[in-house]
Order: C-alpha cells, then structure tokens, then sequence
C-alpha cells in the first residue's frame, strides 16, 4: 500500500496523475480511429508541427499551448485540403508539410538566443513540471474531445467503416474528416506536456493497437483502448517515479507492453492457430 501512496504525499505527483489519467484516457479513444483510418502517420506529424506554433507563441509571449494547437489545427487541415486537391498522397503529404513545421520551429528556435524555459521539453515530455493551469487547460481540451467524439459517434463510426456508403446516404463526410483532423490536432497538443513530441504518436496508436487484437466490435475496442491509456499513463507514471526515469518514456513503454500482452493472448492469433492447426491435420489425412 505505500507503494501507492508514498508518491502522493508529494503535490506534483497528484498533478501530474491527474494530467496522465486525462491525456492517456483522450489519447486511447481518438486512438481508435487514428488506427481504424490507418492515420497513425498524421499523429506523429501534426506532433511535430506543433513545435513551430509553441516556438512562434514563445517568441510573441502568448501560451505556448495555444500557439502549438492553432498551427497543429492549421497544418490538419492543410493536410487534408492538399492530399484531397491534388494527386499527392495522403502519407506524402503528410510528410512534407509536417517536416516543413517542424523544420521551421527548429529555425525559430535556433535564432532565439536565450529563454527563459527549455523548449526542449515540448520535445521528451515533462508532466512532472505540470501546474493548476496546465491541469485546467488538459481537461478542457480532453473534455472538448470527448464529449464531440461521444455526440458524432455514430456519425463517425459510419464514416470510418463504410465512406463511400456514408457519402451516399447524406453525411457530410468532409466536415467529419475535418472535424476528425481537429480532434486528433487537440488531442496531440493535450498529450505533449505527458509523452513529448518525440512520443506522443505512440500513445495514439499503442492502447488502441492493443485493443485491436483483443476484438472486432467499435464499442468494446474503444473501452479496451480507453482502459489500457488510462493504466498505462497511470503506471507509466509510478514507474517513472521510482526508476527516476523520464516518464513519456515510461507511459509508452507500460503501453507497449499491453500491445505485446495483447498480441500473445489474441483470440484472432489463437483462431490462425487453429486454423493452421487443422489445415496441417487434414493434409496428414489425404496422405
């Protein structure tokens, strides 16, 4: 029990607890889509192009966070307006304009000559270093999301599976891919103060990676994947603490291993098995 508790005795622990239960739970449900639409790519990508928003914030003196959400927004948007008007595909569309971001907010950066923070932990992560108002902003935004993913679900769901019959039935499948792009944006500014940007993807794809090979219904997968996120920011965390290690790292590696948990206890990989198993007696019967 005072394994537990020991840590909660210190204040940033509780803050930082809080903020890893909200990003892990928002990251694992938007989660599910980025993996059902094969989107993991775009994560990454609009994590990275954040980087020049929170420099350029930096530099004007307004919050890092905001600077870092409008640009993810901008380049979101910008990806699928490209990849949709042109004969470019998604992937390399991503590709460029993230790579662009990114290497503009290393440019930026190298022309400041001193800050008062260390903008590298927009890079690796530090929820440790979370305070009242980052609390606040992270739930606003992880509340945001969620209450939009649980208003379009069905919306969302048809669009995912089955787009071109959506389309046909009068869903605006445009605006739900923009607004899917936007969730995801936000999602990705919510989870760099736990993961970073070198890392945030994974808490994207990971838990629902994970949930993937445990079942084939939407619902179940998602609650999987909201499960996981929610143990693996929270163990990740108290890993963190007591290996003094620098928990982004920890957050992804506890979800990594419910990915690898996963794969070994997966009924689809029991069922190949079987599968495998079956095919190999019934050719032993023909000889």
């Amino acid at each position: 029990m005072h394994f537990l508790l020991d840590p909660l005795q210190n204040a940033f622990m509780v803050r930082a607890l809080i903020a890893s239960a909200l990003i892990g739970l928002t990251c694992s449900v938007v989660g599910v889509y980025v993996v059902l639409r094969n989107l993991a790519f775009i994560g990454d990508g609009l994590a990275h192009a954040s980087f020049a928003g929170i420099v350029i914030a930096y530099i004007l003196k307004i919050n890092l966070y905001v600077g870092g959400l409008v640009f993810a927004i901008i380049t979101a948007l910008g990806i699928g307006a490209v990849s949709r008007r042109s004969n470019v595909s998604f992937d390399t569309t991503i590709g460029v304009l993230f790579t662009a971001s990114f290497a503009l907010g290393v440019l930026l950066m190298s022309r400041v000559r001193t800050y008062a923070i260390d903008l590298q932990d927009f890079l690796f992560g530090n929820v440790l270093g979370v305070d009242r108002l980052d609390i606040i902003f992270v739930a606003s935004l992880a509340v945001a999301v969620l209450a939009l993913i649980a208003i379009f679900y069905k919306e969302l769901l048809f669009a995912s599976f089955d787009p071109v019959s959506a389309q046909a039935s009068g869903l605006p499948t445009s605006a739900l891919d923009a607004m899917l792009l936007i969730a995801l944006a936000v999602t990705v500014i919510v989870s760099l103060q736990a993961a970073g940007i070198v890392l945030v993807a994974a808490l994207l794809v990971t838990p629902a990676a994970a949930a993937f090979q445990l079942t084939n219904r939407f619902g179940t997968m998602m609650a999987i994947s909201a499960l996981i996120g929610l143990v693996s920011s929270v163990g990740g965390l108290y890993a963190s603490y007591y290996l003094n290690a620098a928990s982004g790292s920890t957050i992804v590696l506890a979800a990594t291993a419910f990915f690898f948990l996963a794969s070994a206890f997966s009924p689809k990989r029991r069922s190949i098995f079987t599968a495998l198993v079956e095919a190999r007696a019934n050719a032993v019967r023909v000889r």
